[in-house]
């Protein structure tokens, strides 16, 4: 996920004295699987060198294959304009007659290029270019339907599927009407039903905040949602749940209200200056969001007593393993407020047990060495582990990384932006996997391109 306007990785790591430092784990990354599918099919090699595409799209290795599914500019099998820009997060849900529905994210800002379309009844502020767009594979793996799936809103940047079969797209933006020309208010989730997208329409999901957002995971069980806020300057953001009036009430349920809470870690005022993995606190309060609209103040600015409340820089990922909830934070700085320096975490909230623990740290002195840098979009694989995207500078893979720790290149962008003397290659974002986990979904995100990959995954 790109943050336009901000400093890159790269600069940052340079001021630091970090810059040439591979991005690297430390801890337990077999807990990254426990309980899921994927605990048991990790493969624990990688599948070879990759082979240098002749149409210039995607590198892939020996036996592996893509199919462009879109590209921005192309038109919307809808009739409803181009498909947008800046292809961000993404999901795989399975429809009727092995059917699946891709959800894609358009991380569009007041500047972008190419808007999503506004279409009557999915428009939320119609001065705004972001939104979804929705693909419809039928069993064969064939498009058969593109469309918009939420016009109107800003900066959709991740997100999370719902048990329910619908996908919850968060605004990475909290600008308020008259701000970048926009006439409503921004900094929301709202919900995308792809079966049908005028079932759930273009409304702000107002009682799980307004903030900068970037993913949420849903808890199968209680149905309560978590949020992560991607704050990369102080006050850094924070990490939330949401309690619905109606939990795993279906598709509309959420827009019934419900309470948003803030984690507290009793004297953990910043989650970086932890750096050991496997340290773990029991003693993880939730304190009410004082105002959730945030109407006059950010909620991260916000007053949660004398207590305060626990912060941490560039929060990020977030999704559901097991019977925990994971989410990242990507870095950390001191000398931009930090309390300490990471490259990246990886921490478990455990409900049952009220118990949070810091379960991966980011290198550079670990073990399990990433060759390129900047990882960003994750997902757990079902026939190959964790998948890893890249977004940096030079060239730009997909990684897999087993649970004993290889890592290994899955996929590379061929797509060059730039000059065959200063070559430039897009980032990849929103890897998925297909319901039977045969098929991977990845986007590029500029030339917004989605590519489905098969070949011969193991399982």
């Amino acid at each position: 996920m790109s943050d336009h306007g901000l400093q890159s990785r790269r600069q940052m790591l340079a001021r630091t004295g970090a810059l040439g430092v591979s991005i690297a784990f430390a801890g337990n990354l077999s807990e990254l699987f426990a309980g899921t599918a994927a605990a048991q099919n990790l493969g624990h090699t990688g599948y070879g060198p990759l082979i240098p595409d002749p149409n210039g799209l995607l590198d892939l290795p020996k036996g592996f294959r893509y199919r462009v599914l879109s590209r921005e500019g192309d038109p919307l099998r809808s009739g409803e304009g181009q498909v947008p820009s800046n292809h961000d997060g993404m999901t795989a849900l399975a429809g009727r007659h092995g059917r699946v529905h891709l959800v894609r994210n358009h991380e569009n800002r007041h500047t972008a290029r190419l808007p999503v379309p506004a279409v009557e009844g999915l428009t939320y502020d119609p001065q705004a270019k972001g939104g979804c767009t929705t693909l419809t594979l039928d069993a064969r793996g064939k498009v058969v339907a593109e469309r918009v799936g939420i016009a109107g809103t800003a900066v959709n940047c991740a997100g999370g599927p719902t048990p329910w079969g619908t996908w919850l797209t968060c605004e990475e933006n909290e600008d308020k009407a008259g701000t970048n020309g926009y006439t409503k208010d921004h900094g929301f989730i709202f919900e995308v039903d792809p079966a049908d997208p005028h079932r759930s329409g273009a409304v702000p999901l107002t009682a799980m905040g307004r903030f900068q957002h970037e993913a949420v995971a849903v808890d199968p069980k209680r149905g309560i949602v978590y949020e992560t806020e991607d704050a990369f300057q102080r006050p850094f953001g924070l990490f939330y749940r949401f309690l619905p009036h109606q939990p795993l009430g279906g598709g509309g349920s959420l827009r019934a209200g419900g309470r948003l809470q803030a984690m507290r870690v009793p004297d953990v005022p910043d989650l970086s200056s932890v750096q050991e993995p496997g340290t773990s606190f029991d003693r993880v309060e939730w304190v009410d969001v004082p105002d959730p609209l945030a109407a006059a103040t950010p909620i991260r600015l916000q007053d949660f007593g004398p207590r305060g409340i626990t912060h941490a820089q560039k929060l990020e990922g977030c999704y559901w393993g097991g019977r925990s909830v994971y989410f990242v934070s990507s870095f950390a700085r001191s000398a931009e407020g930090s309390a300490a320096d990471h490259y990246g975490q990886i921490w478990r909230y455990d409900p049952e047990r009220r118990r949070l623990t810091l379960v991966i740290v980011f290198g550079p002195d670990t073990d399990i060495q990433l060759p390129g840098e900047s990882p960003d979009n994750i997902c757990l694989a079902p026939s190959g582990g964790l998948m890893v995207c890249e977004d940096g500078n030079g060239a730009q893979h997909v990684y897999g990384v087993t649970r004993h720790g290889e890592v290994y290149a899955m996929a590379r962008n061929a797509q060059n932006i730039g000059t065959p003397e200063e070559p430039e290659w897009g980032e990849f974002a929103g890897v998925a996997f297909s319901p039977d986990g045969r098929t991977m979904y990845v986007n590029c995100y500029t030339p917004g391109t989605t590519f489905a990959v098969t070949g011969p995954w193991r399982g």
